[in-house]
């Protein structure tokens, strides 16, 4: 364990390398040396009105010039912390030795306190300030230990006090030394620790300003990984949808060209299902391309879309609810009107965007909620012409899995894309909803 010495330096921070912004005479400064000038000279009429200062032969405008220079000391305590101490120790001793009564005054001695204690909490060269407030307190002790030696300060106090009413259990002059040591070790004692205590406090709030904004820095760096992670994964999807509708238009040309002759009406029907299979392909296109157009700070993804299979469709769900279901967790899945009659009706890139909606939501419950039931609804309303997908739990958010917020803005990024309408949030009766409506109409 280091010497006292040593930790009373460390907490002083003398060999640490951070230095403290010192902030020009300002507006606070100013008030502060107003406030204190106002008080101090009205403090010194009333103490003059009343008689205090009988002992005192400097003339007026010397009492009122001590107490206003005191006052402002206090416009440069931040700014120039060290010369102004060394300066209030010098007003200190000469108002002093000049003065007495009225460097004893209450006003003053604030205005001395808080000049120490500003040259401990702003000076940026921490061993110039150990030195000056060393010097500072060594030259007061010894101005008051000649004081008791060789001045009046023990004989003036004896001719001021009664001696015969005495009751203490301490003689009168060791009584007397004590209590002024101990009022000026208190006095330069919590005035050299305010300050300690105010600059350690400036560079913790320095240090946490500092984490946050790596943390942010961090924070836009995932952010922008997550927007190309996105597209790339929206790059691999529009391949798929080409690669789909180019297959199917070429399987369906071919068949109309082998049967045109033979079969005209069954030529056109493969035609249409080219016609529709092109019109299905161009849309799809149309919507991936117009996300990857969009600002870089508008889209993120989750950590798990990389792995995803591009080709996911609403007759998919079961088996991924078949995979998240265990483990303290049961999902059920309804799907309106059966999977396999939705997945005819819904188109295939909506039919995906379903399928990832479900996917993160099941995630999100996995890593944040406490829930033990969740709730999967996929309705296809062709009349009103929608899909509907909702994604209920029973639980609460856990402690410390608040997570980065990038997989709900992945679900609503996608509703978008659609032209669809999200609705994410707690339930009021308890649990946690998502709810995604997406349009069927051609766009």
């Amino acid at each position: 364990m280091p010497p006292v010495s040593q930790r009373l330096l460390d907490w002083f921070g003398v060999d640490d390398p951070w230095e403290r912004p010192r902030p020009p005479v300002g507006r606070p400064d100013v008030v502060l040396a107003l406030t204190v000038e106002a008080v101090s000279v009205l403090a010194l009429e009333l103490v003059r009105s009343s008689g205090g200062f009988e002992h005192t032969d400097a003339p007026v405008w010397a009492q009122w010039l001590a107490v206003s220079s005191g006052a402002a000391l206090l416009l440069g305590r931040r700014r120039w912390p060290l010369t102004v101490a060394l300066l209030a120790a010098a007003h200190m001793f000469v108002a002093g030795v000049t003065m007495p009564e009225v460097m004893g005054q209450l006003s003053l001695q604030i205005v001395y306190f808080v000049a120490l204690l500003s040259g401990v909490a702003y000076a940026r060269d921490r061993r110039a300030m150990v030195v000056v407030v060393g010097t500072i307190v060594l030259f007061m002790f010894a101005w008051i230990g000649w004081q008791f030696a060789l001045g009046s300060s023990i004989q003036e106090w004896l001719d001021d006090e009664d001696m015969s009413g005495r009751t203490g259990v301490f003689a009168p002059i060791p009584a007397a030394i004590a209590i002024t040591l101990l009022i000026n070790v208190i006095y330069f004692g919590g005035a050299i620790a305010g300050g300690g205590v105010s600059w350690r406090a400036a560079r913790q709030r320095h240090r946490l300003e500092e984490q946050a904004s790596t943390i942010a820095a961090q924070a836009g760096r995932l952010r922008e990984q997550a927007v190309v992670d996105e597209r790339l994964r929206i790059a691999r999807e529009l391949h798929d949808v080409v690669a789909h509708g180019v297959s199917a238009m070429g399987i369906q040309a071919g068949a109309a060209r082998r049967v045109l002759e033979r079969d005209p009406d069954a030529a056109r029907t493969a035609l249409a299902n080219v016609e529709d299979a092109s019109r299905d392909a161009v849309t799809q296109m149309r919507l991936l391309l117009g996300t990857l157009r969009e600002g870089v700070g508008d889209h993120d993804a989750t950590a798990e879309d990389a792995a995803r299979a591009p080709g996911a469709t609403v007759a998919d769900l079961p088996a991924l609810v078949d995979e998240v279901s265990g483990e303290g967790l049961t999902v059920t899945l309804d799907v309106v009107p059966g999977c396999d009659v939705a997945a005819e009706r819904v188109p295939r890139g909506i039919g995906l965007a379903v399928y990832r909606t479900v996917q993160e939501a099941l995630a999100n419950v996995r890593r944040h909620s406490s829930a033990d039931a969740v709730s999967v609804v996929v309705r296809v309303d062709e009349a009103a012409s929608y899909v509907e997908v909702e994604v209920v739990d029973n639980g609460r958010a856990r402690h410390g899995t608040s997570g980065s917020g990038l997989g709900q803005l992945g679900i609503r990024e996608r509703a978008a894309t659609h032209g669809g309408h999200v609705e994410i949030g707690p339930r009021v009766t308890g649990g946690y909803r998502v709810r995604v409506r997406y349009p069927l109409e051609d766009r």
